[in-house]
């Protein structure tokens, strides 16, 4: 049994201040030119009026809901118009009748198949890489000819291979590797709007200034 004294080492706010530390590391981690590539690929569906659909399970279905609402609100534009957003995970009734008749790690596959057609983006969000249903919807969606852009930790599990576009939170814990995702949500919301209040075309998305 450990000690009273080993507890009373242990100081919140340096664990916090490291967690963050951590946590900053990994997200500058992330290749410019992959930040690029994807908020491009985004908002040139946007300019096809294509479908982006999202998936996710647990605190990345959570993510996925998050970023498919802030995509649709957040960036309405009087020239450029508005992203067309599904998540799904968010219809529960259906999501659930998918797993109770075609297993669970079809959910997402027949959710593809419903609603993706050639021209759509896949964003699929997994922290460890390797949620079989996120794989069998993104294998599927790039057989569709979509583009797949990848929210995934750790080193980016099997999922990599399957994007088109992998975005990796090169994260040491899966708090962290969540964390990343949301930011990215953020981040890519805040610079589509500065985009498109520069008058940019997604041909020009690396030409915005920090």
């Amino acid at each position: 049994m450990e000690s009273p004294q080993h507890h009373a080492t242990v100081n919140a706010s340096s664990v916090v201040n490291a967690y963050l530390h951590t946590l900053h590391a990994a997200m500058l981690a992330i290749p410019s030119t992959t930040v690029d590539a994807a908020i491009r690929t985004l908002r040139a569906a946007r300019g096809r009026d294509a479908t982006v659909l999202f998936v996710g399970n647990g605190g990345s279905a959570s993510t996925a809901s998050h970023f498919a609402a802030d995509l649709a609100k957040n960036t309405q534009h009087e020239k450029f118009g508005r992203f067309r957003t599904i998540c799904l995970s968010d219809n529960v009734a259906l999501f659930s009748a998918w797993a109770n008749d075609e297993g669970y790690e079809n959910v997402f596959l027949e959710g593809v198949k419903t609603h993706l057609r050639h021209g759509d983006v896949l964003v699929a969000i997994s922290g460890s890489g390797n949620s079989e249903n996120v794989l069998r919807a993104a294998a599927h969606a790039r057989l569709l000819g979509c583009e797949v852009i990848g929210l995934i930790g750790f080193s980016g599990g099997a999922l990599r291979d399957r994007c088109s576009i992998p975005i990796v939170i090169p994260a040491e814990t899966i708090e962290e590797a969540e964390d990343g995702h949301l930011i990215v949500n953020h981040a890519f919301c805040t610079a589509i709007r500065a985009l498109d209040a520069a008058g940019r075309s997604e041909e020009h998305t690396s030409e915005l200034q920090s």
